[in-house]
């Protein structure tokens, strides 16, 4: 497998983890992640990627009646909280990002960005799990 095109985040961090297919990490938009390495540079710190590009079998998307934003690689998870997530949060929202999640109750706390078209949601769009 080539090198990631993006600095600071690897093919192995942005593969499906559903354990099932061939995911290799390419299959991430490269928009969407230049995206994500300009907040990654803004931040100045690493950013922990907890899911990004997720085949249609992976258990998430295998629920859902239309897949989303993931399933075309134009999605990530980053793990974080506290003043990181507020952090994380204001910068992503100065980029082109259509639609940012946010997970900050009990374990497993994360922001989720997307670049997901008009068509799939109404956009921009903001909201909490």
């Amino acid at each position: 497998m080539s090198k990631s095109p993006w600095p600071n985040f690897s093919y192995a961090e942005l593969r499906c983890k559903c354990g099932r297919c061939g995911s290799d990490g390419t299959e991430m938009d490269p928009a969407f992640m230049e995206a994500v390495q300009q907040l990654r540079e803004l931040y100045a710190q690493p950013l922990v990627v907890s899911s990004a590009y997720r085949c249609r079998q992976h258990p998430v998307e295998a629920r859902k009646t239309k897949p989303g934003a993931h399933s075309t690689g134009a999605a990530l998870d980053i793990a974080c909280s506290g003043a990181a997530a507020v952090s994380i949060l204001r910068l992503a929202m100065t980029l082109p990002f259509t639609g940012i999640g946010i997970q900050q109750k009990g374990s497993g706390r994360f922001i989720h960005l997307d670049m997901a078209p008009a068509e799939q949601l109404p956009r921009p769009m903001i909201w909490s799990y």
